[in-house]
C-alpha cells in the first residue's frame, strides 16, 4: 500500500489531496492532432473516452460538433482540429474525446489520439514564441522540450473565448 492509499484509509483526506496535487505539479496529457504533438496540464482533465455518438447543437460555431451524454452528463464537444482551422478528419477508433473542466464546467476536446501523460519540469518549457496575432497565439502556453520531440503546451483556460464557452456552456444546460 502506498502511502497516499494509507492517507485515504486513515480518513486523513487533507494530506491524501495535497500530494495528489503534487504528484500532478509538472504533468501533461500528450495528444496529436494532425502533425503536432499537444499537451495540457493534467490537472484540468477529468477523463478520456473514445468517439461516440455526438448530438448538434443548432447556432453554434463550426468547430463545435455538439454534445455527448456521458453517465447522465451532457458535455459539449468542440473539435480541436477544426477550432485549430485544420483539415477536418475522418473519426476513427483511435480518435479520443478529453474532458476537461475549463471554469468548472466540462468540455469534450476531440483529438486525432491521446498518447500518454508525461512530467515536464519548468527548466523544460520555453515561452510561447511570439506568434502572429491569430487566434492558435493565444491558445499556446509555451513549448516543452523532452529530448528530440517539442510539445506544444496548450492554455486550456484560454482554449475558449468566454462569449464561445458561455454560449457553448449555457445551450447545455437547463
Amino acid at each position: 500500500m502506498t502511502e497516499f492509499q494509507r492517507k485515504v484509509v486513515k480518513n486523513d483526506f487533507d494530506d491524501a489531496f495535497d500530494e495528489f496535487e503534487d504528484a500532478q505539479e509538472d504533468k501533461f496529457l500528450t495528444f496529436r492532432v494532425g502533425k503536432e504533438e499537444y499537451g495540457i496540464e493534467i490537472r484540468y482533465v477529468t477523463e478520456i473516452v473514445g468517439i461516440q455518438k455526438i448530438t448538434e447543437v443548432p447556432e453554434m460555431p463550426d468547430y463545435v460538433k455538439g454534445v455527448i451524454n456521458l453517465r447522465g452528463n451532457v458535455i459539449p464537444v468542440v473539435d480541436v482540429r477544426l477550432m485549430f482551422k485544420m483539415q477536418p478528419f475522418e473519426y476513427d477508433d483511435r480518435t479520443c474525446v478529453i474532458v476537461v473542466t475549463i471554469e468548472e464546467s466540462p468540455i469534450g476536446l476531440v483529438v486525432d489520439t491521446v498518447k500518454e501523460v508525461v512530467s515536464i519540469l519548468p527548466d523544460r518549457i520555453s515561452p510561447a514564441p511570439q506568434m502572429s496575432k491569430g487566434k492558435m497565439g493565444r491558445y499556446v502556453n509555451g513549448i516543452g522540450r523532452m529530448d528530440e520531440e517539442v510539445i506544444i503546451l496548450l492554455a486550456i483556460d484560454k482554449l475558449l473565448s468566454d462569449e464561445h464557452l458561455s454560449r457553448i456552456v449555457s445551450s447545455t444546460e437547463a
